[in-house]
């Protein structure tokens, strides 16, 4: 193994993850972030049984369900009149199906989760303020350009792992990400009588439209509901929270049911930030020296509510190939794009059907309803299977 730490650009969930991944398989790393400060950012997101068993292992599922929402069902509804579409059961059903639970938590409290073990750790080590510019060689030797305070530094390592984000500055120049013409806003209410009618708070709730869809879902242990909806739109500034023009978003739900309408009134603090995704084509890798995991290699829509699983299915695949390779680095990070790409391929390929289906119009959509109809909740959950019951370590082998 070698004695040079495993140096990661970014402390967001990928991050951070892969540090505690590593770690716990004898490696030791030194994550850098460029921000000063590890602020909130962001609002709630979604933690399939693919990803809480993952997360589970690493020793961290007892401080998530502290602060996180085992929601009963998946419930899709037709935003015009709030019909009830199809549900899929969750809660206790998931976790005998799927072996893990599925969870709905803050951004922020998963993040703060994985900060606190990374501070636990003796093989992690956090350096905020630090931006990683570049990798530098010098025959077998490798290590990354630091830029801290006005200062530069290279840093000595045995693999860069790039889990800065969609506007990754790391990602090869000719993987640029691209705005995919949504935008999606976020908002939170307090649930009360008036809006627990519209969203269970013991659910998550999606609401169906040609014109948009919108998500609701209960986060910090149920004292709040997050709101996303997403609907075309001309690209916005970069960046996860953009001030946000309601009027858009109240144009697209023209026609929908005013209870709905009037739950995205009464919401408050709406930010947007605009969809990207960056092309799956491409190298992840590069020869021994650098992998990328989470958006920075794969950004996707969040139509199939992956996001963060993906990045912490790639956090998980990566430590287990570079801990069966550890001397061959190389073939480690093969490994690792093998076990991956299929399978972050066939994740968006369901996100690109969800958001044909979602936003689904006239015959389309009356055809939808009919076929879910049909569909009883134990065969929708057998159609998410492949998609919750999958290993990241077993894709290995272990």
């Amino acid at each position: 193994m070698s004695p040079r730490p495993i140096v990661i650009a970014g402390a967001g969930i990928a991050g951070l993850t892969a540090a505690l991944a590593l770690a716990g398989r004898g490696f030791s790393t030194r994550i850098f972030e460029r921000s000063q400060h590890l602020q909130e950012v962001g609002a709630g997101l979604q933690l399939s049984p693919n990803a809480t068993r993952l997360l589970e292992r690493l020793g961290l599922l007892t401080d998530l369900q502290k602060v996180a929402v085992q929601p009963e069902a998946i419930a899709l509804r037709r935003a015009r009149d709030l019909s009830l579409l199809a549900q899929v059961p969750l809660g206790e059903a998931a976790t005998r199906r799927w072996g893990a639970p599925y969870l709905t938590i803050h951004r922020a409290d998963l993040q703060r989760v994985l900060l606190d073990a990374v501070k636990r750790s003796s093989d992690i080590e956090l350096t905020t303020g630090a931006a990683i510019r570049g990798i530098r060689r010098g025959g077998a030797r490798l290590a990354v350009s630091i830029e801290r305070e006005g200062q530069s530094e290279n840093v000595d390592c045995g693999l860069l792992i790039a889990a800065d984000g969609v506007w990754s500055t790391l990602r090869a120049a000719e993987r640029p990400s691209r705005y995919t013409g949504h935008l999606a806003w976020r908002a939170a209410v307090q649930p009360d009588e008036s809006s627990n009618r519209v969203v269970p708070p013991d659910r998550v709730t999606a609401f169906l439209h040609g014109r948009f869809h919108l998500v609701a879902y209960p986060v910090r242990g149920g004292r709040t509901i997050n709101l996303v909806a997403i609907a075309p739109a001309l690209a916005g500034p970069d960046g996860w929270s953009n001030d946000a023009d309601l009027s858009r978003l109240k144009a697209a739900m023209r026609g929908t049911a005013g209870e709905l309408v009037d739950l995205v009134g009464r919401a408050k603090g709406w930010t947007t930030w605009p969809l990207h995704e960056v092309p799956q084509s491409g190298k992840w890798t590069d020869g021994d020296a650098l992998a990328l995991i989470g958006d920075a290699a794969h950004a996707m829509t969040p139509y199939a509510a992956q996001g963060a699983a993906m990045a912490i299915e790639d956090a998980v695949t990566l430590a287990a190939a570079v801990a069966r390779t550890p001397d061959d680095m190389a073939s480690a990070l093969g490994l690792y794009e093998e076990a991956r790409k299929p399978r972050v391929k066939r994740v968006g390929a369901r996100g690109a059907f969800n958001r044909f289906t979602w936003h689904a119009a006239g015959p389309v959509a009356f055809v939808r309803d009919q076929v879910l109809a049909l569909r009883s909740p134990e065969r929708l959950a057998g159609d998410f299977d492949w998609l919750y019951g999958w290993d990241a370590e077993a894709a290995l082998g272990g």
